[in-house]
């Protein structure tokens, strides 16, 4: 099956979930997996909402990361994006439940998923997460990446 093949988004009517849908995310072969290179993503159109009250929360989604084998494609990453926005999550679960999706979806070396969500209640919140395969030196990257994280700037 060739790459054109694989991927069922591209190129067709785009259809928005209205709920959390994992499942639209796709991959390709990573065509230099003997590189490693940073491949960064930024939503700064990311909604969801709180799980308590119902109100919508607005932020900005960093996506970095170090590919292996596999890659996400964009644009089913941008409508796994969209899925959350009527999802209840705290800010907090909503990077960590990106990363673990994302880690399951493609294995990566490394990743890492920053929020920069909107103030609320005069309260900005910016939650990290990372993850580097464990075994390699990815997994000490990822330490120190979180040990310094924030050190040179807010977010």
């Amino acid at each position: 099956m060739t790459e054109k093949n694989s991927l069922s988004l591209l190129g067709n009517k785009t259809e928005y979930k209205q709920s959390y849908a994992p499942e639209v995310l796709e991959t390709f072969e990573n065509k230099h997996p003997e590189n490693d290179y940073w491949v960064k993503f930024n939503c700064p159109e990311f909604t969801s909402l709180c799980p308590i009250t119902g109100q919508p929360d607005f932020a900005t989604i960093r996506i970095n990361y170090i590919p292996d084998v596999k890659m996400v494609e964009s644009k089913s990453l941008k409508l796994y994006l969209f899925s959350f926005r009527n999802h209840g999550a705290f800010h907090e679960d909503c990077v960590n439940i990106i990363l673990k999706d994302l880690i399951k979806l493609m294995d990566p070396g490394y990743i890492e998923i920053t929020g920069i969500f909107t103030p609320r209640g005069g309260i900005s919140i910016y939650p990290y997460c990372n993850y580097g395969k464990k075994g390699t030196k990815y997994e000490e990257m990822a330490q120190y990446r979180m040990m310094n994280h924030g050190m040179d700037s807010p977010v």
